[in-house]
């Protein structure tokens, strides 16, 4: 008869927050971990900002009006929300919750406020991991690197980038991102140990009854 895999018994889903200053990399480790990891998926975000070229309704984001956004603001349908340059930004509640308590782990690519909501509304199930960057200096490279936006804009980011570092500790793990490639290694370590934190676990309760009945 064969033996149960112990790595294989039911556990409880978790939401793995990332959230880092404009140019810090979350966005790219958030894409190489997505691409590494079948058990989780991107919870994706409703927003009043127009689509960007290649960006995918549903797929990206939710793309809504002003009008419908305060629909779901009023119907309570938000873990979080958030106005980020200009414009607004909600994680929907959907079927999350079931989800998680079918084992669906989620990646939330959200910035410090909307950590603190979500936090506070579930306690239990959120990670909350911020990325910094090596230097401001190189922040600030990373982003004129893109070519997309003026110096206004920059400027902004980066002003937004100093007041968003502020709030580091108020994450539960801090990973320096100067290697792409470390910082995903590191990224993904934290989410193997989460997933195997007890109690999140909630298969070993039947399992552990067996060896000790």
């Amino acid at each position: 008869m064969d033996q149960p895999r112990t790595d294989r018994l039911h556990r409880r889903g978790l939401m793995f927050i990332l959230s880092s200053p404009s140019g810090a990399g979350k966005t790219t480790i958030s894409r190489m971990l997505l691409a590494a990891d079948e058990e989780i998926k991107l919870s994706v975000s409703v927003t009043t900002r127009p689509p960007r070229p290649g960006e995918v309704d549903g797929v990206h984001y939710y793309f809504v009006d002003d009008a419908e956004f305060d629909k779901l603001v009023e119907e309570d349908d938000f873990y979080e929300w958030a106005h980020v340059f200009g414009f607004r930004y909600g994680t929907p509640k959907g079927h999350i919750r079931a989800a998680l308590k079918e084992g669906q782990d989620f990646l939330f690519d959200i910035d410090w406020q909307g950590t603190q909501q979500l936090f506070q509304k579930d306690q239990q199930d959120v990670v909350r991991v911020f990325i910094l960057p090596p230097s401001i200096d190189e922040l600030r490279r990373r982003l004129e690197s893109r070519a997309t936006d003026d110096v206004s804009v920059i400027d902004a980011r980066m002003e937004r980038a100093r007041s968003e570092i502020s709030h580091w500790d108020a994450y539960d793990y801090v990973v320096i991102n100067g290697d792409v490639d470390e910082c995903f290694a590191k990224v993904r370590e934290i989410l193997h140990a989460e997933r195997m934190k007890r109690q999140r676990q909630t298969g070993l309760i039947g399992f552990v009854r067996e060896l000790t009945s």
